[in-house]
């Protein structure tokens, strides 16, 4: 007996369609793919074949039908709470949306409730067809776990996807078929979405956000420039997705399976529906796998941060649409595979994102730092990708959200509660008391932005000055046995609040242009508080008459070796009138307006400091010996006059700090991301980590 069911193709958009053979020839069910895409609808076509069969039995058969009676009336018994359909129950259509795609042991088709008896009469569901034995125990888990959603049905018909109930029909050779029979919301997933080149006005449209809906994320406008509409249905969309994520959270239960292509926007409602629970997971449940006891509470923070980290994923790629991009989302994972901290995404994504990349992105802002030829001040010239930044708003607390999703260690990351509080997803309207670490976090961001954009000019020294004043009130780590874990790394130098000269004030006998500057710290094996230090300078000699406007010309390195030993000891803090001449004047302004701002209402509740100290803990850095290389590329690598000229060159626009590596004296200020050094004239040397990818 030979019965082929195959289901169409839809006429506008495309899914993947498989014909089914059952073949009753001693043979197993069959699956034939039909990958690609057709310009035509197929038709669906019915082939009947009437076979005749005695009505004897044998004993063995009767026993197999017996027990095929007895297992399904308990399946009815289990899922009493929903409803059992038959296939006559349903109309089906001639095509089915893009967005509904299943797995490869899945058979999806789109059909309309025609019994008149049913409360879902004409309404539109999805037949989930689930063929293997894993995809069959998909389908009853997600049955199982509706008990626990439906309890709270406000919240179910809101966040989560609804399943209706299941048909369940005998097959040949005593086999069932079992098809779920769940709520259509919406023919495309948030990934079909995001892939839209107008996918920003299209969801708007869907979402049909007017003052309503923006006050949900403590906003009262809409409309605006792209990116702030841009902001605003991001933090619409996130706070729907934690919403969701918590109420199955609050219920014992893990989603484990939180994509892209898992979430569907539905237009009735304007709420993300989370996709089926055919894969959550309890709380309370132990491994099978394993004879070990599993600590209850230490399960459920393990699977919340799970499910988190998949919603880390889910923001990224709705912010940095070049994410959606395979190959780059890959080296995205593996960077975090590796064991990097995610607070340094922003300085890995500068150099794995593409720099012309033409997806309109309004996420990131990729830097170039190059030296200005007619001024003395370095500029740091940024290539924007686009007009606006979404991450970097808020005094970069995009990227603070980022980072605490994607936390290495799973019992650092953040919770779906706290997540909803985060100045990231609430709008201007909204008051938010940050953290400690939040306030850390944005002094350091801010800083780093001033230095990357900004002309230097007596503004924006005294601005960084007074930022970098902050940080070192706010040190997590002031104590050596912090810094032991941390320091070691590849550290990139952004600012030094010494002097900067430049190119044109002076007439040097050889150009010489400064590329970066990087502090690379190893830990020696003995002693423990031994670092290795080195010090790369690379520059280029410009021999061309032309340098203005032709920057090209002969690499070259400079290379600083020493050791550092370190040390606790205290930063002191002289008074007005006993400061030397020898120091700069921008000390004691900086810590004026330091100490306005920390006396100021906002900033008492969050650090209670009601004035200056006299001194702060510092990690005093006792140096060694210094070694110092340097190489140029042909054809000046065996000219020693211009190598002398280029190395007096290379001093002269660098922080002596950098050649000089015993005039650094003590560190200040260090975290994940951010390292302030000082040197002894008292000028603040401000780094930025850098991996070994970037």
């Amino acid at each position: 007996m030979v019965a082929i069911g195959i289901y169409s193709t839809p006429k506008m958009e495309y899914v993947e369609g498989r014909c089914v053979s059952f073949i009753n020839s001693s043979t197993s069910l069959k699956l034939w793919p039909m990958i690609g895409r057709t310009n035509f609808p197929i038709q669906r076509k019915r082939l009947e074949v009437n076979c005749s069969l005695p009505n004897t039995m044998s004993p063995l058969e009767s026993e197999e039908n017996a027990a095929t009676l007895s297992s399904s009336d308990s399946l009815e018994d289990e899922f009493s709470h929903v409803t059992k359909f038959e296939m006559s129950d349903f109309k089906i259509r001639n095509r089915v949306s893009i967005g509904l795609g299943g797995r490869g042991d899945e058979i999806v088709f789109e059909a309309m409730v025609n019994d008149p008896h049913s409360p879902l009469y004409k309404t539109r569901v999805v037949l989930r067809q689930l063929i293997s034995p894993r995809a069959k125990r998909r389908g009853h888990r997600a049955i199982e776990v509706l008990k626990r959603l439906a309890r709270r049905k406000l919240m179910y018909h809101s966040y989560s996807m609804q399943v209706h109930g299941y048909i369940c029909s005998s097959m040949i050779e005593g086999k069932s078929s079992f098809t779920l029979v769940h709520g259509h919301h919406g023919s495309a997933s948030l990934r079909h979405w995001l892939q839209r080149s107008d996918w920003l006005p299209t969801l708007e449209a869907t979402l049909s956000l007017d003052q309503e809906s923006v006050r949900r994320v403590g906003d009262d406008t809409i409309g605006g420039p792209a990116i702030s509409r841009q902001l605003r249905l991001i933090r619409i969309l996130m706070r729907d997705l934690l919403i969701g994520v918590n109420y199955v959270h609050s219920h014992g239960l893990a989603h484990t399976e939180l994509r892209l292509e898992n979430l569907h926007i539905s237009a009735v409602d304007k709420h993300i529906k989370v996709g089926i629970l055919g894969n959550a997971s309890d709380f309370n449940e132990a491994d099978p796998a394993d004879n070990t006891s599993y600590d209850n509470m230490d399960r459920r923070r393990m699977m919340i941060a799970f499910d988190m980290r998949c919603v880390g994923f889910i923001m990224a790629k709705m912010v940095l649409r070049e994410l959606m991009d395979p190959t780059i989302f890959a080296k995205f994972k593996a960077f975090l595979t590796k064991g990097n901290d995610p607070s340094c995404l922003r300085e890995f994504l500068l150099h794995a994102v593409k720099r012309n990349s033409s997806t309109g992105n309004f996420g990131v802002q990729f830097l170039c730092a190059i030296q200005f030829p007619r001024v003395s001040a370095k500029y740091y010239i940024s290539q924007k990708v686009s007009n606006g930044r979404i991450l970097d708003r808020n005094w970069g607390a995009g990227w603070h959200l980022l980072s605490v999703l994607l936390a290495p260690k799973p019992l650092d990351r953040i919770s779906c509660l706290n997540a909803l509080r985060h100045p990231f997803l609430c709008g201007p309207k909204w008051r938010v008391n940050p953290s400690i670490d939040l306030i850390r976090w944005s002094l350091g961001s801010t800083t780093v932005r001033i230095a990357e954009e900004y002309i230097y000019g007596q503004q924006q020294r005294s601005r960084l000055a007074h930022f970098v004043e902050l940080m070192e009130m706010l040190n997590p780590y002031p104590k050596p046995k912090h810094w032991l874990g941390l320091l070691p790394g590849k550290w990139r130098l952004l600012y030094c609040t010494g002097r900067h000269i430049g190119l044109t004030l002076r007439q040097p006998s050889v150009r010489v242009l400064i590329g970066e500057a990087y502090l690379t710290i190893s830990k020696v094996s003995k002693p423990n508080t031994t670092f290795s230090v080195a010090s790369h300078i690379s520059f280029t000699v410009m021999a061309g008459r032309d340098w203005a406007h032709d920057k090209s010309g002969v690499g070259g390195k400079l290379q600083v070796d020493s050791f550092f030993r370190l040390r606790a000891g205290r930063r002191l803090y002289l008074k007005e009138e006993t400061i030397s001449s020898k120091f700069p004047s921008a000390t004691p302004d900086a810590q004026a307006s330091v100490l306005k701002r920390l006396s100021s209402k906002k900033w008492r509740k969050a650090i209670p400091i009601n004035k200056i100290p006299s001194s702060l803990s510092v990690v005093k850095l006792v140096s060694d010996e210094i070694d110092v290389m340097m190489s140029l590329n042909e054809p000046l690598s065996g000219n020693m006059e211009v190598a002398q000229k280029a190395i007096q060159e290379v001093r002269t626009q660098i922080p002596p700090e950098m050649f000089d590596l015993s005039k650094i004296i003590c560190g200040t200020y260090l975290d994940s991301r951010l390292l302030v050094l000082r040197s002894v004239n008292g000028s603040a040397l401000f780094f930025h980590r850098c991996t070994n990818d970037s």
